[in-house]
């Protein structure tokens, strides 16, 4: 079980200083293969470091308060770490058009929050893949851009 106590050590210490509340910028080029793709639905996918660099900065500039934790144990298997977690922030930053659904305008005093089970690849220490299914009808309702059709009664 070495390789996967290791594996759910690279990917604690991911969630805490890429995710977390105090974000870690050097954790990016401590643990993500310099090619990594991340996938998340309510975005398009990144790939590299820069990218990934590029939109966690513009995600925290408008969330400065963003902040993601698991909720449960880490699960790993191979190569693979498997991670529930839940969080969010508030909009009170600059505009953010990363959105697939459309873009906010600057401040928009929205609350996120919202949950989500992600799967991660770990080669030789490094974050090959980060792939991530979220509660994005939440996320989308909450940051107004989608609306819930009438209920009938």
């Amino acid at each position: 079980m070495a390789k996967e106590d290791d594996n759910k050590a690279v990917v604690g210490r991911w969630f805490t200083e890429f995710w977390g509340k105090t974000f870690n910028p050097g954790v990016i080029d401590d643990l993500a293969a310099p090619d990594m793709l991340q996938k998340y639905s309510l975005h398009e996918p990144r790939r590299g470091r820069a990218q990934i660099k590029a939109a966690i900065t513009d995600f925290r500039a408008a969330f400065p308060d963003l902040n993601f934790w698991g909720t449960a144990d880490l699960i790993a298997e191979g190569d693979y770490v498997v991670g529930q977690w839940e969080g969010g922030g508030t909009h009170t930053g600059a505009a953010f058009s990363d959105l697939l659904a459309g873009s906010l305008p600057a401040a928009t005093g929205r609350k996120l929050q919202f949950t989500g089970t992600t799967v991660l690849k770990v080669i030789n220490g490094k974050i090959v893949e980060e792939i991530g299914l979220d509660d994005g009808v939440a996320a989308l309702t909450q940051l107004g851009l989608i609306t819930h059709p009438a209920m009938p009664s």
